[in-house]
């Protein structure tokens, strides 16, 4: 069975790329990643792809990426911390997976990034929270979901172990929905 060749863009520290990778060489993940995409220069996320000798690009041009994730044979764009509303092309269509730091719909949409949704959390007084992968489409964190992981808000919280706590679910979370994504398309292609 071929393995699914992912594309990863990100705008950060690159801790989810990180995650695929690791998961990719131990065989927790049947995909690898075959390329990096930032929109920002100088970030984590583009040491660790170097690190891992992949391709790199810093571009935020929509044609240039796709380009670049086209000649490298991506099927699948994996959205792990990228900070800017992607297009979806036609030929991609159903194939951008995005993780969100929150149960969707809540504490979604433009704006809801990173701390700003742990400490939306915390300041709605909130037992659970959690992450949130789903089908990027045209707007912010609207796309089907895909897999949920809850977690609980613990007395005492606050930003960073709250967050702590989310990551860690996000590491199991989105590896699950990519072996799904893999699956759905493999009995679709069968039928």
């Amino acid at each position: 069975m071929n393995r699914t060749r992912i594309g990863v863009l990100l705008s950060g520290s690159g801790r989810s790329l990180q995650n695929l990778l690791d998961r990719s060489v131990d065989g927790r993940l049947h995909a690898d990643v075959t390329c990096v995409v930032s929109d920002r220069p100088g970030v984590g996320g583009i040491d660790r792809a170097t690190k891992a000798g992949l391709p790199v690009l810093v571009e935020r041009d929509a044609d240039r990426i796709y380009a670049f994730l086209r000649a490298h044979g991506v099927e699948l764009i994996c959205l792990a911390g990228y900070l800017r509303l992607f297009p979806i092309a036609d030929d991609f269509r159903g194939r951008v997976l995005n993780i969100h730091p929150s149960l969707l719909p809540k504490f979604g949409g433009k704006g809801f990034y990173g701390d700003r949704v742990h400490t939306a959390v915390l300041e709605a007084g909130e037992t659970e929270s959690g992450c949130t992968v789903h089908h990027a489409d045209d707007r912010y964190d609207e796309g089907a979901p895909l897999v949920q992981r809850r977690v609980p808000v613990l007395p005492g919280d606050d930003v960073g172990t709250l967050a702590a706590r989310v990551f860690e679910a996000e590491c199991e979370a989105y590896p699950e929905a990519i072996a799904r994504w893999v699956a759905e398309r493999g009995s679709a292609v069968s039928e």
